[in-house]
C-alpha cells in the first residue's frame, strides 16, 4: 500500500475538492464572548467604542454556511461557469440572514428583529414605512426579496465601459490560477511543518504549523504580482512593511481527512492574542456534500437603483425631487 507524505495527502484532498461541481462548507469562530471582549480591550478602543456584550455574543455564536455550484469542476471554473451560490448566517436563535445568487438575480432575506435583539440595536418595523416603500417593507418584515444582480454590479462598477457596456468583472484565467497554486505550494513546502496523526472512526489528521507573520508575508509576496492586474482599482495587498507589527507566533491548522476527503479544518489562533487573556480563539471550517441553491418562492422584486437613490440621494429637504425619486420605483409584485 502506498505510503503518502503529509503534504501529498493534503494535495490529493484539495485536488478532490477541485474536481467537484458543488461545494458546501460551514464557517464559525471557535471562541467565546469573553475572549472576544478581551481581544477588543487589548486593542485599546476609544471610550464608547468598546465591543458591546451583545455583539461579542453574536460573533462567538454565529455560523456562516456557503454552497457554490458550477457547470464545470471547481478548479476549472470561472465567473461565467457559476450556476448558483447560497449563503446563510445563523445563530442558536435561528437564521439571521440568507443570500442566494442564481442566474442574473440575487435573493435576500434577513430577520432584522432578531438581529436587532442580538445586537442591542432596535430596527424599525415594516409597518413604520410608507405604502410607497413597496418591497422594502418585505425586507424589514424578513421576507424574501430579489434584485437584478447584473444591474447592481454595473452600478457598483461606477458606470459604463469604453463602448457603452459595463466593464467586465476581473477574474483569474487558468494560467494565473496554476501559477498562483504553484507559488502557494512553494511557500508552504518551505515554511510550514506538516505532520500526520491518526484520529478516531477512520479519520486522519494532518497538522500544519508555521510562524504567522513570516508565512503571511511570504505568501503575499508570491501572490501580489500574480493578482495585481485582477484586483479592483485602488485596492492593494498588504506589504511586508504593513505586517511588521503582526504577531509572529506559530499558528497550527488541523486538517481532518476521511477516506482521503477533507472534512474539516481547525485553525488555532490563540497565540496571536499575545498578552490578551483569551480562553480559546480559533477558526473552524466544516465541509460537506453540496446542496443545489434553489430559487425561493414568493420573492418580491426590489429595484436597487431606486433604493440606493432613496438611501444615498441626500437628506429630505423642501425640494420635491427627493420625494419623487425616493423609493417610488420599488415593485412589490
Amino acid at each position: 500500500m502506498e505510503q503518502l507524505s503529509a503534504g501529498k495527502k493534503l494535495d490529493r484532498a484539495f485536488d478532490k475538492l477541485g474536481k467537484k461541481h458543488t461545494l458546501s462548507f460551514e464557517l464559525d469562530l471557535d471562541t467565546d464572548a469573553a475572549s472576544l471582549k478581551a481581544l477588543d480591550a487589548k486593542s485599546d478602543p476609544a471610550p464608547g467604542d468598546e465591543m458591546p456584550d451583545e455583539a461579542a455574543k453574536l460573533l462567538s455564536d454565529a455560523k456562516i454556511a456557503v454552497t457554490v455550484e458550477s457547470k464545470k469542476p471547481l478548479d476549472e471554473s470561472g465567473d461565467k461557469d457559476l450556476v448558483g451560490m447560497a449563503m446563510k448566517i445563523s445563530s442558536p436563535a435561528g437564521a439571521l440572514a440568507e443570500y442566494r445568487l442564481i442566474g442574473d438575480y440575487a435573493y435576500l432575506r434577513a430577520d432584522f428583529k432578531k438581529i436587532g435583539k442580538l445586537t442591542g440595536t432596535p430596527v424599525p418595523g415594516a409597518e413604520e414605512l410608507p405604502p410607497q416603500a413597496g418591497a422594502l417593507k418585505n425586507v424589514l418584515a424578513g421576507k424574501w426579496v430579489k434584485f437584478d444582480a447584473k444591474e447592481t454590479r454595473k452600478a457598483a462598477a461606477g458606470g459604463q465601459g469604453s463602448h457603452g457596456s459595463p466593464a467586465p468583472a476581473p477574474s483569474l484565467d487558468a494560467a494565473t490560477q496554476k501559477k498562483l497554486g504553484a507559488a502557494v505550494r512553494q511557500v508552504v513546502a518551505r515554511d510550514v511543518h506538516l505532520k500526520t496523526v491518526d484520529g478516531e472512526d477512520g479519520t486522519e489528521h494532518v497538522t500544519a504549523t508555521a510562524p504567522f507573520r513570516k508565512l503571511v508575508s511570504e505568501l503575499l509576496g508570491k501572490v501580489r504580482p500574480l493578482l495585481a492586474k485582477d484586483l479592483p482599482q485602488g485596492m492593494e495587498l498588504p506589504t511586508a512593511k504593513d505586517l511588521k507589527d503582526a504577531p509572529n507566533a506559530k499558528v497550527t491548522a488541523d486538517f481532518t481527512l476521511k477516506n482521503g476527503d477533507l472534512t474539516e479544518v481547525d485553525v488555532d489562533l490563540a497565540k496571536l492574542a499575545e498578552t490578551a487573556k483569551v480562553k480559546k480563539l480559533g477558526l473552524r471550517v466544516r465541509l460537506g456534500e453540496g446542496t443545489r441553491p434553489t430559487v425561493p418562492a414568493g420573492a418580491a422584486k426590489l429595484d436597487m437603483k431606486d433604493l440606493m437613490q432613496g438611501f444615498f440621494g441626500g437628506a429630505p429637504t423642501g425640494d420635491s425631487s427627493f420625494a419623487e425619486s425616493d423609493l417610488s420605483g420599488l415593485d412589490a409584485s
